[in-house]
Protein backbone atom coordinates (compact mmCIF):
# COMPACT_ATOMS: atom_id res chain seq x y z
CA UNK A 1 0.00 0.00 0.00
CA UNK A 2 1.44 3.59 -0.82
CA UNK A 3 2.10 6.06 1.80
CA UNK A 4 -1.15 8.10 1.99
CA UNK A 5 -0.04 11.92 0.77
CA UNK A 6 -1.95 14.95 1.59
CA UNK A 7 -0.97 16.65 -2.33
CA UNK A 8 -2.64 20.01 -1.60
CA UNK A 9 -0.45 20.54 1.83
CA UNK A 10 2.65 19.12 0.87
CA UNK A 11 2.66 21.58 -2.45
CA UNK A 12 1.68 24.35 -0.86
CA UNK A 13 4.09 24.12 2.16
CA UNK A 14 6.98 23.01 -0.88
CA UNK A 15 6.29 26.09 -2.09
CA UNK A 16 6.53 27.84 0.79
CA UNK A 17 10.35 26.45 1.49
CA UNK A 18 11.34 27.32 -2.34
CA UNK A 19 10.64 31.15 -1.70
CA UNK A 20 11.74 31.12 2.46
CA UNK A 21 15.47 31.62 1.14
CA UNK A 22 18.16 30.12 -1.21
CA UNK A 23 18.63 26.74 -0.49
CA UNK A 24 21.87 24.62 -2.35
CA UNK A 25 20.62 22.54 -5.29
CA UNK A 26 18.25 19.53 -5.22
CA UNK A 27 17.77 20.17 -1.31
CA UNK A 28 14.18 20.61 -1.07
CA UNK A 29 13.82 17.77 -3.40
CA UNK A 30 15.34 15.93 -0.80
CA UNK A 31 13.10 16.81 1.43
CA UNK A 32 10.06 16.14 -0.53
CA UNK A 33 11.26 12.52 -1.87
CA UNK A 34 11.66 11.76 2.13
CA UNK A 35 8.15 12.60 3.06
CA UNK A 36 6.69 10.60 -0.13
CA UNK A 37 9.09 7.34 0.17
CA UNK A 38 10.44 6.86 3.84
CA UNK A 39 8.97 4.55 5.59
CA UNK A 40 7.22 5.41 9.10
CA UNK A 41 9.55 4.93 11.58
CA UNK A 42 12.09 7.09 9.47
CA UNK A 43 9.24 10.01 9.63
CA UNK A 44 9.68 9.97 13.32
CA UNK A 45 11.54 11.86 15.60
CA UNK A 46 13.86 12.72 12.77
CA UNK A 47 17.70 13.70 14.08
CA UNK A 48 18.57 16.53 11.80
CA UNK A 49 22.22 15.63 11.62
CA UNK A 50 21.28 12.00 10.94
CA UNK A 51 19.26 12.97 8.27
CA UNK A 52 21.83 15.43 7.17
CA UNK A 53 24.69 12.74 6.29
CA UNK A 54 21.87 10.38 5.00
CA UNK A 55 20.72 13.26 2.61
CA UNK A 56 24.30 15.03 1.72
CA UNK A 57 22.97 18.10 3.42
CA UNK A 58 25.22 20.49 5.69
CA UNK A 59 23.87 20.42 9.28
CA UNK A 60 23.06 24.12 9.62
CA UNK A 61 20.89 24.12 5.96
CA UNK A 62 19.32 20.54 6.96
CA UNK A 63 18.28 22.87 10.59
CA UNK A 64 16.83 25.71 8.71
CA UNK A 65 15.06 23.70 6.12
CA UNK A 66 13.25 21.80 9.19
CA UNK A 67 12.67 24.33 10.99
CA UNK A 68 10.95 26.59 7.62
CA UNK A 69 9.46 23.00 6.97
CA UNK A 70 7.63 23.05 10.57
CA UNK A 71 6.60 27.01 10.16
CA UNK A 72 4.85 25.72 6.98
CA UNK A 73 2.91 23.13 8.56
CA UNK A 74 4.98 19.58 7.16
CA UNK A 75 6.40 18.60 10.71
CA UNK A 76 5.67 19.23 14.28
CA UNK A 77 9.08 19.78 16.83
CA UNK A 78 9.60 17.15 18.97
CA UNK A 79 11.38 18.51 22.24
CA UNK A 80 12.52 15.45 24.37
CA UNK A 81 13.81 15.14 28.00
CA UNK A 82 16.01 11.84 27.27
CA UNK A 83 17.46 9.78 30.10
CA UNK A 84 21.36 9.94 30.12
CA UNK A 85 21.32 6.23 32.20
CA UNK A 86 18.76 4.07 29.89
CA UNK A 87 18.32 6.57 26.56
CA UNK A 88 14.40 6.55 26.96
CA UNK A 89 12.60 8.98 26.40
CA UNK A 90 11.01 10.38 29.37
CA UNK A 91 8.89 13.19 28.48
CA UNK A 92 8.29 15.13 25.03
CA UNK A 93 7.09 18.21 24.54
CA UNK A 94 6.02 19.88 21.09
CA UNK A 95 6.88 23.43 22.79
CA UNK A 96 9.82 24.73 24.74
CA UNK A 97 7.41 25.89 27.07
CA UNK A 98 6.55 22.54 28.58
CA UNK A 99 9.95 21.94 29.70
CA UNK A 100 10.40 21.44 33.14
CA UNK A 101 13.75 21.72 34.46
CA UNK A 102 13.62 18.58 36.62
CA UNK A 103 12.89 15.28 35.61
CA UNK A 104 12.52 11.63 37.15
CA UNK A 105 12.92 8.40 34.70
CA UNK A 106 10.64 5.86 35.49
CA UNK A 107 12.20 3.38 33.90
CA UNK A 108 15.83 4.18 35.94
CA UNK A 109 13.76 5.60 39.03
CA UNK A 110 16.60 8.06 39.22
CA UNK A 111 16.33 12.52 38.92
CA UNK A 112 17.87 14.64 36.37
CA UNK A 113 18.26 18.41 36.03
CA UNK A 114 17.59 19.05 31.85
CA UNK A 115 20.29 21.17 30.73
CA UNK A 116 20.26 22.54 27.17
CA UNK A 117 23.41 21.08 26.43
CA UNK A 118 23.19 17.87 27.61
CA UNK A 119 19.93 15.72 27.37
CA UNK A 120 17.24 18.32 26.17
CA UNK A 121 17.01 16.50 22.09
CA UNK A 122 14.93 18.29 19.55
CA UNK A 123 13.65 16.24 16.70
CA UNK A 124 10.93 16.99 13.47
CA UNK A 125 8.09 14.27 13.09
CA UNK A 126 6.38 14.87 9.75
CA UNK A 127 2.86 16.05 10.23
CA UNK A 128 -0.60 14.39 10.07
CA UNK A 129 -1.76 16.61 7.74
CA UNK A 130 0.90 16.03 5.13
CA UNK A 131 1.19 12.69 6.02
CA UNK A 132 -1.05 10.64 8.67
CA UNK A 133 2.00 8.16 10.01
CA UNK A 134 0.83 5.28 12.95
CA UNK A 135 2.89 7.69 15.55
CA UNK A 136 0.73 10.38 15.47
CA UNK A 137 -1.58 8.28 16.99
CA UNK A 138 -0.39 6.50 19.85
CA UNK A 139 -3.47 4.67 21.48
CA UNK A 140 -3.04 2.58 18.01
CA UNK A 141 0.46 1.67 18.88
CA UNK A 142 1.77 -1.92 19.75
CA UNK A 143 2.99 -1.84 23.04
CA UNK A 144 6.69 -2.96 21.52
CA UNK A 145 6.20 -0.09 19.38
CA UNK A 146 5.20 2.35 22.72
CA UNK A 147 8.16 0.90 24.56
CA UNK A 148 11.01 0.89 22.00
CA UNK A 149 9.99 3.25 19.50
CA UNK A 150 7.59 5.70 21.37
CA UNK A 151 9.64 5.92 24.46
CA UNK A 152 12.62 4.70 23.38
CA UNK A 153 15.34 6.16 21.03
CA UNK A 154 18.11 4.61 18.89
CA UNK A 155 20.82 7.64 19.71
CA UNK A 156 22.03 5.95 23.06
CA UNK A 157 24.66 3.54 22.18
CA UNK A 158 26.83 1.47 24.46
CA UNK A 159 30.86 1.94 23.75
CA UNK A 160 30.53 -1.23 20.80
CA UNK A 161 28.39 0.99 19.17
CA UNK A 162 25.34 -1.14 19.97
CA UNK A 163 21.77 0.85 20.13
CA UNK A 164 20.92 0.05 23.76
CA UNK A 165 17.31 -0.07 22.95
CA UNK A 166 18.30 -3.25 21.10
CA UNK A 167 19.94 -4.59 24.61
CA UNK A 168 16.68 -4.00 25.84
CA UNK A 169 14.71 -5.97 23.28
CA UNK A 170 17.36 -8.83 23.74
CA UNK A 171 16.37 -8.86 27.07
CA UNK A 172 12.63 -8.53 27.06
CA UNK A 173 9.96 -12.07 28.58
CA UNK A 174 6.91 -9.76 28.34
CA UNK A 175 4.94 -6.32 27.38
CA UNK A 176 1.73 -6.01 27.30
CA UNK A 177 -1.12 -2.65 27.25
CA UNK A 178 -3.05 -2.25 30.47
CA UNK A 179 -6.55 -1.42 29.65
CA UNK A 180 -8.38 0.92 31.91
CA UNK A 181 -10.33 -0.39 34.85
CA UNK A 182 -9.25 -4.16 34.43
CA UNK A 183 -6.52 -6.46 35.07
CA UNK A 184 -4.00 -7.71 32.73
CA UNK A 185 -2.06 -11.02 33.27
CA UNK A 186 1.71 -11.31 32.44
CA UNK A 187 3.50 -14.31 32.80
CA UNK A 188 7.50 -15.33 32.24
CA UNK A 189 9.73 -17.89 33.39
CA UNK A 190 12.33 -16.01 35.17
CA UNK A 191 16.09 -17.00 35.43
CA UNK A 192 18.51 -16.43 38.12
CA UNK A 193 19.64 -12.63 38.13
CA UNK A 194 17.64 -9.96 38.16
CA UNK A 195 13.29 -9.79 37.01
CA UNK A 196 12.92 -5.66 35.96
CA UNK A 197 9.45 -4.62 35.36
CA UNK A 198 8.69 -1.11 34.37
CA UNK A 199 5.71 1.16 32.30
CA UNK A 200 6.61 4.26 30.70
CA UNK A 201 4.24 5.59 32.63
CA UNK A 202 5.52 5.87 35.71
CA UNK A 203 2.57 3.86 37.63
CA UNK A 204 4.01 0.36 38.66
CA UNK A 205 7.87 -0.95 38.77
CA UNK A 206 9.45 -3.73 40.03
CA UNK A 207 12.89 -5.23 40.45
CA UNK A 208 13.15 -8.81 42.12
CA UNK A 209 16.41 -10.91 42.54
CA UNK A 210 15.88 -14.23 40.98
CA UNK A 211 17.88 -16.56 43.05
CA UNK A 212 18.58 -20.46 44.44
CA UNK A 213 16.92 -23.29 43.49
CA UNK A 214 14.06 -23.34 40.51
CA UNK A 215 10.48 -23.66 41.81
CA UNK A 216 8.09 -25.13 38.93
CA UNK A 217 5.43 -23.98 40.92
CA UNK A 218 3.85 -20.84 39.38
CA UNK A 219 4.35 -17.67 41.99
CA UNK A 220 1.63 -15.03 41.97
CA UNK A 221 2.37 -11.56 42.74
CA UNK A 222 -0.53 -8.88 42.03
CA UNK A 223 0.40 -5.05 41.36
CA UNK A 224 -1.49 -1.75 40.86
CA UNK A 225 -0.88 0.33 37.85
CA UNK A 226 -2.06 3.62 39.84
CA UNK A 227 -0.65 6.44 41.50
CA UNK A 228 2.91 7.17 39.99
CA UNK A 229 5.74 5.32 41.97
CA UNK A 230 9.26 7.00 42.57
CA UNK A 231 11.31 3.16 43.79
CA UNK A 232 11.13 -0.21 42.40
CA UNK A 233 9.27 -2.29 44.32
CA UNK A 234 11.77 -4.96 45.22
CA UNK A 235 11.70 -9.04 46.71
CA UNK A 236 13.70 -11.93 46.07
CA UNK A 237 11.65 -15.35 44.63
CA UNK A 238 13.21 -18.19 42.92
CA UNK A 239 13.78 -19.14 39.51
CA UNK A 240 10.98 -20.88 37.71
CA UNK A 241 7.53 -19.79 36.26
CA UNK A 242 6.37 -16.36 38.10
CA UNK A 243 2.86 -14.68 37.04
CA UNK A 244 1.82 -10.81 37.44
CA UNK A 245 -1.57 -9.54 37.58
CA UNK A 246 -1.32 -6.14 37.18
CA UNK A 247 -4.80 -3.95 37.90
CA UNK A 248 -4.81 -0.49 36.08
CA UNK A 249 -6.97 1.57 38.66
CA UNK A 250 -6.42 4.65 36.23
CA UNK A 251 -8.62 5.81 33.45
CA UNK A 252 -6.20 5.65 31.38
CA UNK A 253 -4.10 3.05 29.33
CA UNK A 254 -0.71 1.81 30.22
CA UNK A 255 2.06 -0.19 29.13
CA UNK A 256 3.74 -2.58 31.03
CA UNK A 257 7.26 -4.31 30.34
CA UNK A 258 9.10 -7.37 31.73
CA UNK A 259 12.75 -7.90 31.48
CA UNK A 260 15.39 -11.08 32.21
CA UNK A 261 18.20 -9.18 33.60
CA UNK A 262 21.46 -11.15 34.23
CA UNK A 263 22.95 -11.81 38.11
CA UNK A 264 24.57 -8.65 39.25
CA UNK A 265 23.79 -6.12 36.18
CA UNK A 266 23.66 -2.49 37.24
CA UNK A 267 20.30 -1.42 36.38
CA UNK A 268 20.63 1.89 35.52
CA UNK A 269 24.06 2.12 34.76
CA UNK A 270 25.10 1.01 31.18
CA UNK A 271 27.84 3.21 29.79
CA UNK A 272 25.81 4.58 27.47
CA UNK A 273 26.87 7.89 24.89
CA UNK A 274 24.75 9.23 22.50
CA UNK A 275 25.09 10.14 18.73
CA UNK A 276 25.29 13.64 17.55
CA UNK A 277 21.86 15.56 18.28
CA UNK A 278 19.92 18.82 18.11
CA UNK A 279 20.61 20.02 21.23
CA UNK A 280 18.34 22.63 22.74
CA UNK A 281 21.46 24.79 23.05
CA UNK A 282 22.20 24.51 19.45
CA UNK A 283 18.63 25.28 18.71
CA UNK A 284 18.66 28.49 20.78
CA UNK A 285 21.60 29.61 19.26
CA UNK A 286 20.04 29.22 15.22
CA UNK A 287 18.94 32.42 13.67
CA UNK A 288 16.28 30.89 11.92
CA UNK A 289 14.88 29.75 15.41
CA UNK A 290 14.74 32.75 16.96
CA UNK A 291 12.96 34.35 14.05
CA UNK A 292 10.58 31.74 12.91
CA UNK A 293 9.52 30.92 16.67
CA UNK A 294 9.59 33.94 18.56
CA UNK A 295 5.98 32.76 20.99
CA UNK A 296 8.78 29.99 22.02
CA UNK A 297 9.41 30.67 25.79
CA UNK A 298 10.62 28.90 29.08
CA UNK A 299 7.66 28.72 31.68
CA UNK A 300 9.84 27.13 34.04
CA UNK A 301 10.62 29.48 36.79
CA UNK A 302 13.29 28.74 37.24
CA UNK A 303 14.54 28.97 33.69
CA UNK A 304 16.60 25.59 32.21
CA UNK A 305 20.63 25.33 32.69
CA UNK A 306 22.83 25.29 29.91
CA UNK A 307 26.87 24.27 31.36
CA UNK A 308 28.37 25.97 28.70
CA UNK A 309 27.67 29.27 26.12
CA UNK A 310 30.11 31.37 24.33
CA UNK A 311 28.55 35.27 24.82
CA UNK A 312 29.54 37.84 22.78
CA UNK A 313 28.52 41.91 23.18
CA UNK A 314 29.64 44.86 21.50
CA UNK A 315 28.54 48.47 21.43
CA UNK A 316 29.26 51.45 19.55
CA UNK A 317 32.29 53.99 20.73
CA UNK A 318 30.77 57.79 20.87
CA UNK A 319 27.18 56.86 18.99
CA UNK A 320 25.75 60.10 21.41
CA UNK A 321 28.02 62.12 19.56
CA UNK A 322 27.32 60.68 15.81
CA UNK A 323 23.58 61.14 16.50
CA UNK A 324 24.69 65.10 17.60
CA UNK A 325 26.87 65.30 14.22
CA UNK A 326 24.81 63.70 11.70
CA UNK A 327 20.87 63.87 13.09
CA UNK A 328 18.86 61.06 14.36
CA UNK A 329 16.98 59.48 11.00
CA UNK A 330 21.14 59.07 9.73
CA UNK A 331 22.31 57.99 12.96
CA UNK A 332 19.72 55.84 12.99
CA UNK A 333 19.84 54.61 9.91
CA UNK A 334 23.44 53.39 9.81
CA UNK A 335 22.62 51.88 13.73
CA UNK A 336 20.45 49.79 11.42
CA UNK A 337 22.39 48.68 8.88
CA UNK A 338 25.74 48.10 11.53
CA UNK A 339 22.80 45.56 13.33
CA UNK A 340 21.76 43.88 10.07
CA UNK A 341 25.95 43.58 9.80
CA UNK A 342 26.61 42.03 12.85
CA UNK A 343 23.90 39.31 12.41
CA UNK A 344 24.85 38.26 9.36
CA UNK A 345 28.46 37.81 10.74
CA UNK A 346 26.62 36.34 13.54
CA UNK A 347 24.85 33.50 11.65
CA UNK A 348 27.55 32.51 9.81
CA UNK A 349 29.37 31.51 12.91
CA UNK A 350 27.17 29.83 14.23
CA UNK A 351 25.42 32.17 16.66
CA UNK A 352 22.20 34.01 17.05
CA UNK A 353 21.56 37.66 18.24
CA UNK A 354 19.88 36.98 21.38
CA UNK A 355 19.16 40.65 21.97
CA UNK A 356 19.81 44.60 21.11
CA UNK A 357 20.54 47.11 23.74
CA UNK A 358 20.20 50.77 22.52
CA UNK A 359 23.53 50.67 19.88
CA UNK A 360 24.32 47.30 22.11
CA UNK A 361 24.12 43.50 20.97
CA UNK A 362 24.31 40.36 22.70
CA UNK A 363 24.84 37.16 20.62
CA UNK A 364 25.41 33.39 21.77
CA UNK A 365 27.86 31.08 20.16
CA UNK A 366 27.84 27.31 20.19
CA UNK A 367 32.00 27.60 20.93
CA UNK A 368 34.09 30.08 22.38
CA UNK A 369 36.00 29.74 19.22
CA UNK A 370 32.92 30.47 16.83
CA UNK A 371 32.61 33.87 18.97
CA UNK A 372 36.33 34.99 18.53
CA UNK A 373 35.77 34.20 14.74
CA UNK A 374 32.61 36.15 14.67
CA UNK A 375 34.34 39.24 16.60
CA UNK A 376 37.30 39.14 14.19
CA UNK A 377 34.78 39.35 11.24
CA UNK A 378 32.49 42.21 12.35
CA UNK A 379 35.57 44.19 12.91
CA UNK A 380 36.68 43.74 9.18
CA UNK A 381 33.04 44.49 8.33
CA UNK A 382 32.60 47.27 10.26
CA UNK A 383 36.01 48.86 8.89
CA UNK A 384 34.96 47.73 5.22
CA UNK A 385 31.46 49.54 5.82
CA UNK A 386 33.33 52.68 7.07
CA UNK A 387 34.92 52.37 4.03
CA UNK A 388 31.96 54.30 2.03
CA UNK A 389 30.88 56.58 4.62
CA UNK A 390 32.31 60.27 4.75
CA UNK A 391 33.95 59.95 7.74
CA UNK A 392 34.54 56.73 9.68
CA UNK A 393 31.17 56.80 11.50
CA UNK A 394 30.92 53.47 13.15
CA UNK A 395 33.62 52.69 16.00
CA UNK A 396 32.64 48.87 17.47
CA UNK A 397 33.95 47.46 21.17
CA UNK A 398 33.78 44.20 21.69
CA UNK A 399 34.17 41.39 24.58
CA UNK A 400 33.29 37.96 24.82
CA UNK A 401 33.14 35.46 27.82
CA UNK A 402 31.83 31.86 27.97
CA UNK A 403 30.55 29.97 30.96
CA UNK A 404 27.25 28.52 32.44
CA UNK A 405 24.00 30.44 32.09
CA UNK A 406 20.21 30.24 32.68
CA UNK A 407 18.04 30.25 29.60
CA UNK A 408 15.03 32.49 30.54
CA UNK A 409 12.14 33.99 29.44
CA UNK A 410 12.32 38.14 29.90
CA UNK A 411 9.79 40.83 28.48
CA UNK A 412 8.56 37.44 25.84
CA UNK A 413 12.38 37.18 24.48
CA UNK A 414 13.91 34.00 25.14
CA UNK A 415 17.05 35.20 26.93
CA UNK A 416 20.34 33.98 29.11
CA UNK A 417 20.87 35.22 33.01
CA UNK A 418 23.38 34.85 35.73
CA UNK A 419 27.41 35.56 36.45
CA UNK A 420 28.40 34.55 33.20
CA UNK A 421 26.36 37.21 31.20
CA UNK A 422 27.38 39.94 33.70
CA UNK A 423 30.88 39.26 32.79
CA UNK A 424 30.50 39.26 29.52
CA UNK A 425 29.14 42.99 29.40
CA UNK A 426 31.58 43.95 31.57
CA UNK A 427 35.02 42.51 29.54
CA UNK A 428 32.81 44.10 27.07
CA UNK A 429 33.00 47.81 28.81
CA UNK A 430 37.33 47.50 29.11
CA UNK A 431 37.58 47.47 25.04
CA UNK A 432 38.41 50.63 23.57
CA UNK A 433 37.83 51.92 19.83
CA UNK A 434 38.49 48.38 17.72
CA UNK A 435 39.38 46.46 20.32
CA UNK A 436 38.19 43.10 21.63
CA UNK A 437 38.38 42.09 24.98
CA UNK A 438 38.15 38.29 25.53
CA UNK A 439 37.95 36.43 29.24
CA UNK A 440 40.38 34.20 30.09
CA UNK A 441 38.07 30.88 29.43
CA UNK A 442 37.36 32.06 26.35
CA UNK A 443 41.03 32.88 25.31
CA UNK A 444 42.06 28.68 26.90
CA UNK A 445 39.64 27.31 24.97
CA UNK A 446 39.68 25.59 22.12
CA UNK A 447 40.96 26.34 18.67
CA UNK A 448 40.86 30.21 20.08
CA UNK A 449 44.43 30.84 20.33
CA UNK A 450 45.12 29.29 16.59
CA UNK A 451 42.69 31.77 15.38
CA UNK A 452 44.54 34.57 17.24
CA UNK A 453 47.85 33.52 16.06
CA UNK A 454 48.55 36.15 13.25
CA UNK A 455 47.13 38.84 16.00
CA UNK A 456 49.06 41.01 18.49
CA UNK A 457 47.19 40.00 22.32
CA UNK A 458 48.33 41.40 26.03
CA UNK A 459 46.81 39.63 28.76
CA UNK A 460 45.66 41.92 31.67
CA UNK A 461 44.33 41.96 34.87
CA UNK A 462 40.81 43.71 35.25
CA UNK A 463 38.90 44.75 38.14
CA UNK A 464 35.32 44.04 37.47
CA UNK A 465 32.33 45.63 39.62
CA UNK A 466 30.70 42.91 41.39
CA UNK A 467 33.29 39.94 41.06
CA UNK A 468 35.51 39.89 43.52
CA UNK A 469 38.76 38.61 42.17
CA UNK A 470 40.67 39.91 39.56
CA UNK A 471 39.76 39.10 36.08
CA UNK A 472 42.50 38.01 33.41
CA UNK A 473 41.88 39.12 30.21
CA UNK A 474 43.07 39.46 26.89
CA UNK A 475 43.04 42.36 24.63
CA UNK A 476 43.19 42.78 20.63
CA UNK A 477 44.15 45.86 19.85
CA UNK A 478 43.07 48.02 16.89
CA UNK A 479 44.68 47.03 13.80
CA UNK A 480 44.85 50.10 12.19
CA UNK A 481 47.55 52.08 13.32
CA UNK A 482 45.69 55.67 14.07
CA UNK A 483 43.51 53.61 16.21
CA UNK A 484 46.34 51.21 17.98
CA UNK A 485 46.30 51.78 21.69
CA UNK A 486 49.43 51.27 23.79
CA UNK A 487 49.71 48.94 26.58
CA UNK A 488 47.14 49.45 29.05
CA UNK A 489 47.64 48.73 32.59
CA UNK A 490 45.03 46.89 34.83
CA UNK A 491 41.43 48.48 34.64
CA UNK A 492 38.70 48.56 36.76
CA UNK A 493 34.86 48.26 35.20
Amino acid sequence: MSPQVNEKVLDEALAGLETAKAWSPRVISKLESHIRAADEAALFRINPFNFAREKNISESETIDLLLHATALGLFEMDWLLVCPMCSCVVESFQTLKGVNRHYHCYICQADFEAKLDQYIMVSFTVSASARDIRFCHPDLLSPREIFFEYHGTRDGLLPDGTAFVDVQIAALKEVSHLPPGESTRISVDAEEGIILGVSPQGRAAILYSIAGARNEEPRHFRLTFGDKVRKHAGQTTAPGPLVFDIRNITGERGTFAVFQLPPGYPVGHAPITFVPFLTGKRLLTTQTFRDLFRSEVIRASEGIGISDIALLFTDLKGSTALYDRIGDLNAFALVQQHFDRLQDVTVRHNGAIIKTIGDAVMAAFLQPADAVRAALAMREDIASFNQGQPSKELVLKIGIHNGAAIAVTQNDRLDYFGQTVNIAARVQDLAEADEIYLSQDVFEADMVQAELAHLRVEPLLAKLKGINEDLRVFRIPALTPDKAAPPRSPVVV
